[in-house]
């Protein structure tokens, strides 16, 4: 089972194609032109597999350390509705470690044990949540997130550019999705 584990998988096709390049090429030519592929190749992305990992374990970090359980129980103790309450957790944890896939588990995670305790909230109620974590984990793309940077250096945009696009743009989604499902979550409801 070793074998069809990702990153084992993923070594075996790059190997395979350095094979393939040495066998396409002179061998004294093969081995500076596969040095040349791979600095070419991994240089961009390097900087983005950083903040992908520092943004998951930063994600795991709060979740092990217990602080969006208290952020959640805040926004309840508030009165605010469960939906707004997964929207600005999943906004939050956005904005502070930039993935959107830890903040919509996150978040996710987080409401779970309130939604189920709601036998109201079953069924089309429950996916109109949903919606809302996922709208807030989409939105506030900015600089400590991997997609921000992906697109911005495979793309040649300044940092710059990208706030005054990508982040406006991401946020304008978001809010929209957000609004969209609540007015549908509240006709339901």
């Amino acid at each position: 089972m070793l074998i069809g584990e990702t990153p084992i998988a993923l070594l075996i096709s790059t190997c395979v194609a350095m094979w393939l390049l040495v066998l396409r090429r002179q061998r004294e030519k093969a081995m500076d032109a596969i040095n040349d592929i791979v600095e070419q190749a991994v240089a961009p992305v390097c900087s983005i597999i950083l903040i992908t990992g520092a943004g998951g374990m930063f994600g795991g970090v709060l979740k092990a350390s217990g602080i969006g359980e208290a952020l959640a129980g805040s926004l309840q103790s508030m009165g605010m509705p469960l939906i707004v309450a997964g929207y600005v957790i999943a906004a939050v944890i956005r904005v502070a470690q930039g993935s959107a896939t830890v903040a919509g588990t996150t978040a996710a995670s987080i409401m779970a044990p309130a939604v189920l305790a709601a036998p109201e909230l079953a069924g089309f109620p429950a996916a109109c949540i949903t919606v809302a974590i996922v709208a807030g984990a989409i939105g506030y793309s900015h600089v400590n997130d991997s997609g921000f940077w992906l697109v911005g250096r495979f793309l040649g945009v300044s940092t710059q550019t990208m706030l005054k696009t990508w982040t406006v743009v991401s946020t304008g989604i978001s809010l929209m999705a957000f609004g969209l499902v609540w007015v549908i979550f509240t006709l339901l409801t």
